[in-house]
């Protein structure tokens, strides 16, 4: 177990935008029955982005503001505003961590991006954790947004398995020693692993220094994401996916002194519905142990978070319960987190 000062959560915020895309829509986009969509996939609405309305900064900032209004912090009195979602946001080549530091109005802090991608909800506890239990800084703002539902082509058949891509954003705050009546969870252990053969599955093939941006890759549509080998991928990815999901769970439950059996509340990456059931069914929780995000769909990193913040509304989370952050980002990582509910 780490040692050091203890790393409490004391704020949580989230924010979604009011447009809704729904199962049915999606399949009469794409010709996919409804059924599938909605059954299979895990799809029964998701929220999206107008196109030029809630950009990943503008649900940062939001989802930020309400987490430090829900750990009674001021933005002056952060050390650190760490954004670790998507890499699709207002600009390339941009620190939105920086533009949504300067909004919130945190001028002594530092400001920074971490990707892992879907993974990045329990890699950046476990990274900013570690930064507290040190004394490198005291008082930390995680914040992650995604709306790269306007990377999915529908009429890309390929790209079938990001059609539950939706938008929104999801914050936390975390602090060193906290005071208990502050305190609404401890940060306990984490454990990742990554499989880097699949880091070339998933890519939007024009855009980078690869294939930089022309007209020309704009008029070919080369500019979505896609999976070149769709079946390979499956194939390949079935094999791994489950045995690494369960892995790091038991390693971040055993090195925080749990087993299985402890998990109180699942706060897991969407996916379809058939895979969600089986992680749950081998890590013993039941359906009201957990929040399946079938009025979300995957909103990459910020899934735990949106989770988390359904549990706790509809009374699926209390004092003392024992939480799992349970996350999966191409590439392919997989990466778990322990938090002791306190209920402040």
């Amino acid at each position: 177990m780490a040692e050091g000062r203890p790393v409490g959560l004391t704020g949580l915020g989230t924010d979604v935008p009011d447009e809704v895309l729904t199962g049915e829509e999606i399949a009469a986009t794409s010709g996919i029955p409804e059924e599938v969509v909605v059954e299979k996939m895990g799809m029964r609405e998701k929220r999206v982005c107008p196109p030029d309305d809630d950009h990943v900064s503008d649900m940062c900032v939001a989802a930020g503001r309400e987490a430090l209004a829900d750990a009674g912090v001021d933005a002056a009195d952060l050390d650190l505003v760490l954004y670790h979602g998507s890499e699709y946001k207002d600009h390339v080549v941009w620190s939105a961590a920086a533009d949504i530091a300067e909004r919130l109005g945190a001028a002594d802090a530092y400001a920074h991006e971490s990707y892992a991608l879907c993974a990045g909800a329990p890699i950046a506890i476990r990274h900013t954790a570690a930064q507290l239990r040190v004394v490198d800084i005291d008082r930390a703002l995680l914040v992650t947004a995604s709306r790269e539902e306007d990377l999915v082509d529908y009429a890309d058949e390929d790209a079938s398995f990001m059609f539950n891509f939706g938008s929104g954003a999801a914050a936390t705050v975390l602090e060193a020693d906290p005071a208990a009546d502050r305190t609404r969870a401890v940060v306990r252990e984490s454990a990742a692993t990554t499989d880097g053969s699949f880091s070339r599955d998933v890519v939007m093939p024009a855009g980078g220094s690869a294939n930089p941006p022309s007209r020309e890759t704009v008029e070919a549509g080369q500019h979505t994401l896609t999976v070149p080998d769709p079946e390979g991928m499956k194939g390949r990815l079935a094999e791994v996916s489950a045995p690494a999901f369960l892995a790091v769970a038991d390693d971040a439950l055993a090195d925080s002194g749990y087993v299985r059996e402890d998990i109180d509340f699942l706060a897991l990456t969407h996916m379809k519905r058939s895979f969600h059931e089986y992680l749950c069914g081998e890590l013993g929780v039941d359906e009201g142990e957990q929040y399946y995000l079938d009025d979300y769909g995957h909103v990459q990193s910020a899934d735990q978070g949106l989770a988390l913040r359904e549990g706790l509304d509809r009374g699926r989370v209390a004092d003392g319960d024992v939480v799992l952050f349970l996350a999966a980002g191409t590439g392919y990582t997989w990466a778990a987190t322990v938090l002791e509910w306190t209920g402040r």
